[in-house]
């Protein structure tokens, strides 16, 4: 772990707010940029991350020794999940603190080699893995996936809340589904409501990363295997997300204490 330079929680108050599509493409984007960049999927119970990196069904990481674990590689990514694991059919029917070692092992127990971020995409809520990872590792910071919705900014609140009480600083919120444009004419409508990130960005001191469409092509490229930052990088939902990810890395930066001076003294 202590390859690593920076471990970035992404996470949401609640699931289907496109977090997992968020993370990977974000990974993708920051890769992109010229870092050195790792995916943990650490969404226990449902990973998905094999699916949009499409990595092909039954591939499964390989071992050195009976312990650790090798990264799968996709685009360049140095990915891990349970996805590999288990099969896509199998149910994780774990209690929480079997689900919290299972994430443990993944962090601890996987060479990820030089990396200068990981990005880990958390399940939805504010949980045992969310305490698990905060615990275990040292975060660098979390990122929160919202819509627009009163209901997800409701969540999305929560989660802010729960990163406080365990002294991890939020980098920011990407607001997802902002804006649906009409294929056909054009029409742009904001559908589950306008400025609700932004507002709660305000209310908690925090900045807005981006917001980011409700486009079919994410969803296409998502559900192919190929993201839309590697299927479409110079499209206008690609270039959105290298946006979010220059953002973030501002963000991660503005989090750095530089170093103390070197005070020296002489008889001079």
């Amino acid at each position: 772990m202590n390859q690593i330079g920076a471990i970035i929680a992404v996470a949401s108050g609640k699931g289907g707010v496109g977090k997992s599509t968020t993370a990977v493409n974000l990974a993708l984007a920051l890769q992109a940029m010229g870092k050195r960049v790792g995916l943990l999927d650490a969404d226990i119970y449902g990973p998905s991350q094999a699916m949009m990196l499409g990595v092909a069904e039954g591939t499964k990481p390989e071992t050195q020794g009976r312990q650790f674990l090798y990264p799968v590689e996709a685009y360049g990514l140095k990915t891990m999940s349970m996805g590999y694991l288990v099969t896509e059919k199998t149910p994780m029917v774990w209690r929480g603190p079997m689900a919290g070692g299972a994430l443990t092992q993944m962090l601890d127990q996987t060479l990820w080699g030089d990396l200068d971020i990981l990005i880990v995409d958390m399940p939805p809520g504010t949980g045992d893995i969310q305490l698990t990872l905060s615990q275990k590792a040292a975060l660098a910071g979390a990122v929160i996936v919202t819509t627009p919705q009163d209901i997800a900014l409701l969540d999305a609140k929560k989660g802010i809340e729960m990163f406080g009480k365990v002294h991890v600083p939020i980098l920011g919120l990407i607001e997802n589904m902002a804006i649906h444009v009409c294929s056909h004419c054009g029409h742009q409508e904001a559908i589950f409501g306008a400025d609700g990130a932004a507002q709660v960005a305000e209310d908690y001191g925090v900045e807005v990363l981006g917001s980011l469409p409700l486009a079919l092509s994410i969803r296409e490229s998502s559900d192919a295997g190929k993201p839309i930052v590697v299927a479409a990088p110079d499209s206008a939902e690609g270039e959105l997300y290298k946006n979010c990810a220059k953002n973030l890395l501002t963000a991660l930066q503005a989090q750095v204490k530089p170093a103390a001076p070197n005070v020296q003294f002489s008889d001079e």
